[in-house]
């Protein structure tokens, strides 16, 4: 038989007034979800099916906004490249790739160091508080602080020339995809950081110390216990890295020089022109995308874990 106590318990656990209560604290949070996600994001589901024309959208379902997109995309063309749009999208997709594979090594060591390294807490935040300086200013501020170390006549063509090592400038260190890759990890690789962090300052030292007395060397105990532990860190930064770079389009356009197509700017051209369903598409699609990538990102570890 249960005891009296614990009949109490479960009538108040199963109270239809504690969850009542429970739905209540809920509701305020629910009420922002809905407010800035869902009903958002709803409306631009919706006006990517209207029409429209040169003066006004025209509100019918219509699927002729995503057949634009991929028009003419079922060959290749006559150079034998991609359509428009596929290219756009495997060219985000690479850069977001690479953005990805830059700002992991640079965070993970960084995290490292500031982890296993750095004894004392004053000093980690005083690192961290240093390594969050770029973010006192603006992005565009921080993009433009590029131009005079990279253009043609910038600091870095003038000492490589001043002692001899090339004798013209090089021209794609400004207005390319190397300097768009630059910009994106100059901007975004603390994204990485501080969740790769937050899982190693979780790490119990005393498997460390169990690994070093079974024999293993640095790389060993870094690659067979430090990494597998500090997978749900390195999920969620890589979420943020991919998903801020598969959707940018001010850090493209200014450090590629307005030359470098993404879907992230499409976008911003078609809204620019007024073609509201046909960025809605666009955007869309590459919501569709990016929610794949997550999915098969958050199918590697358990995320709430860390959450």
């Amino acid at each position: 038989m249960s005891s009296p106590s614990a009949s109490t318990a479960a009538l108040v656990t199963d109270s239809p007034n504690r969850t009542l209560h429970a739905w209540w604290q809920a509701a305020p949070y629910t009420l922002v979800f809905a407010l800035f996600f869902l009903i958002p994001l709803g409306l631009v589901l919706m006006v990517s099916f209207w029409d429209f024309n040169e003066y006004e959208l025209l509100p019918a379902f219509t699927l002729r906004n995503y057949c634009a997109i991929f028009e003419g995309c079922s060959t290749l063309t006559e150079h034998g490249d991609f359509c428009v749009s596929l290219s756009t999208y495997l060219s985000t997709l690479k850069f977001s790739l690479l953005v990805w594979g830059i700002t992991l090594v640079l965070g993970f060591a960084v995290a490292y160091f500031l982890a296993f390294h750095v004894r004392s807490s004053g000093m980690q935040t005083a690192l961290f508080v240093l390594c969050t300086v770029p973010f006192w200013t603006s992005n565009v501020i921080r993009m433009i602080s590029w131009v005079p170390l990279l253009g043609r006549n910038g600091l870095v063509n003038q000492s490589l020339q001043g002692v001899g090592l090339i004798d013209e400038p090089i021209e794609w260190l400004l207005f390319s995809d190397f300097s768009v890759v630059l910009a994106f990890v100059h901007l975004y690789t603390m994204f990485m950081i501080v969740p790769i962090f937050n899982s190693m300052m979780r790490i119990d030292r005393s498997l460390l110390e169990a690994a070093n007395d079974a024999g293993a060397s640095g790389w060993q105990t870094l690659w067979n216990v430090i990494v597998p532990l500090c997978k749900t860190g390195i999920i969620i930064g890589s979420i943020f890295v991919i998903t801020i770079v598969m959707g940018d389009f001010v850090t493209i356009g200014v450090m590629g020089g307005q030359q470098i197509a993404s879907v992230g700017k499409i976008i911003q051209v078609q809204t620019s022109y007024l073609q509201f369903p046909l960025a809605a598409a666009n955007a869309v699609i590459l919501l569709a995308v990016v929610l794949m990538i997550i999915w098969g990102l958050t199918r590697l570890v358990d995320i709430r874990k860390e959450l």
